[in-house]
């Protein structure tokens, strides 16, 4: 019976409905084996999660994910097995948190010219002692009844390009890398076919990403069709990059993106696990 993976999860330590300690336990339930907990810019969950993986004979890989600013864009780049008492890595992730800080402030802003006010305190409200991230601000939008769905949030204004999005600077993407090796950790490019839409962006994207050492890609991602998929695993193979599968889970209210629940990996394509 082969082992199932999924590399790419998210608790509510960042912007995920479950408490680390449930999204384990749900993993669990859904027949996952290996798990990554990859909360953005956050290490806050790793230890319980830990400890409840333990508990379950599971194996919790200490993960993260962190926003990088690349040509003017915005690249997610998880980092997995890592060492999370690297200082450094801390000191990068603290940096990145005030970051969010000062995002979601001016995201509140943005709203409250929009006749939406006291999100950003909702929001606040909302993460307890976490980050506010995005998400959190959907939430509030979906409570008041101003969307129906989180989805429809951010279509409307939270998205890039909408009325309450707030681009923001954050750590250059050698850095990001550097900080990950350091740990001990393995560089995967998160769910790529997200950043780019021409042949040209994403070759530009890869040997950035290769020149920066970048060591994998997601080539196994939730919601895509057969033909991303094949797309991923081709690029994958062209690069020499290792492969990586996961979810991307945030919540069990969207029944479309499930823990486990991927496309078998394809032949051909080197394992990001066979780095650990």
């Amino acid at each position: 019976m082969s082992i199932v993976y999924d590399l790419h999860s998210h608790s509510s330590c960042s912007d995920g409905s479950l408490s680390p300690e449930a999204l384990v336990e749900l993993a669990h339930e859904n027949g996952v084996d290996v798990l990554a907990l990859t909360d953005h810019d956050c290490l806050a969950g790793i230890e319980s999660a830990q400890l409840m993986a333990n508990s379950l004979g599971m194996t919790l890989i200490p993960g993260v994910e962190i926003s990088t600013s690349w040509r003017n864009r915005e690249l997610h780049i998880v980092g997995l097995n890592i060492d999370t008492s690297d200082k450094d890595l801390i000191a990068l992730l603290e940096s990145q948190q005030q970051n969010r800080i000062q995002r979601a402030k001016k995201i509140g802003d943005k709203l409250a010219k929009k006749k939406i006010v006291g999100v950003w305190e909702e929001a606040r409200r909302l993460a307890g002692s976490d980050i506010v991230t995005r998400a959190h601000f959907a939430r509030v939008l979906v409570e008041r009844g101003v969307c129906q769905k989180m989805q429809q949030a951010f279509d409307r204004y939270l998205g890039q390009g909408k009325a309450a999005y707030v681009s923001t600077e954050w750590a250059e993407l050698e850095q990001v890398i550097s900080h990950i090796h350091q740990a001990k950790g393995v560089a995967v490019l998160a769910h790529p076919h997200r950043y780019v839409t021409t042949g040209a962006w994403r070759r530009r994207m890869y040997t950035a990403f290769k020149s920066a050492g970048g060591d994998a890609i997601e080539v196994v991602c939730a919601g895509i069709s057969p033909q991303t998929l094949h797309q991923l695993a081709s690029d994958a193979r062209t690069y020499q990059f290792h492969g990586s599968c996961g979810s991307d889970f945030h919540s069990p209210e969207n029944t479309w993106i499930r823990l486990g629940r991927l496309a078998e990996f394809p032949i051909g394509v080197r394992k990001v696990w066979d780095l650990f």
